[in-house]
């Protein structure tokens, strides 16, 4: 029986996604400079570290950059404006308040900081919708790791039989599996580009798929 879900953040409840990589492209274009999608989705879903944009840029322009530093500020205060703007993606206020009346427990479990995912569900006016949020500083180490997920379950004091997980990046759907949790992927612009076939159901949108429809559609 469900009695919980768990959702990924960071391109699942906000498309925070394509604004990063539309803030990198204009700064690639001034460097008269292609960013590939290809080589963006290294990043998407992983840690900072996995690929490193200023770093490639140098690689595509044959030399390094003059100030690499104030590249990265530039391109981190785009997308802030960016982001600001975005509305939670469709769907998934109607999955919440679904949620909710059939009495299930929510969280989030996401890579990013708390200072970045707490802020913006405030934003949105869904922070006290969730029993808990797990971030990057609950645990030692982040997706394709379990440990968020596992977390997430600890603080609603469910097993994994008994929860839900929904992902936009196939780094997360991993992380999901690995903590025996069933996992629907509900890909962005940029992550239904990757191989999500390891996700054990995939919707387009949530906006397409009711929730109640979804649960009853769950193997038993």
């Amino acid at each position: 029986m469900i009695r919980g879900v768990i959702f990924d953040f960071d391109g699942l409840v906000i498309d925070t996604e394509m604004p990063d990589y539309q803030a990198w492209c204009e700064v690639y274009d001034r460097y008269g400079a292609e960013l590939p999608m290809t080589e963006w989705m290294k990043c998407v879903g992983n840690s900072a570290e996995t690929f490193d944009t200023c770093s490639y840029l140098e690689t595509v322009l044959g030399h390094a950059l003059d100030d690499r530093e104030g590249v990265q500020a530039a391109v981190h205060q785009r997308r802030l404006e960016i982001i600001a703007t975005q509305q939670a993606l469709p769907g998934v206020e109607d999955y919440l308040r679904e949620a909710r009346r059939l009495g299930l427990k929510l969280a989030v479990a996401s890579s990013s900081t708390h200072t970045w995912v707490d802020a913006h569900l405030k934003r949105l006016g869904l922070y006290d919708t969730f029993d808990c949020v797990r971030c990057r500083e609950d645990v030692d180490i982040i997706k394709p790791d379990p440990a968020l997920y596992l977390s997430a379950l600890d603080g609603l004091d469910l097993r994994a039989e008994e929860a839900i997980a929904f992902e936009d990046s196939a780094s997360g759907i991993l992380a999901a599996k690995r903590a025996g949790l069933y996992c629907v992927a509900v890909p962005n612009t940029v992550t239904r580009l990757m191989d999500l076939s390891h996700a054990d159901r995939e919707i387009v949108s949530m906006a397409d798929v009711p929730f109640e429809d979804l649960l009853q559609a769950l193997p038993l």
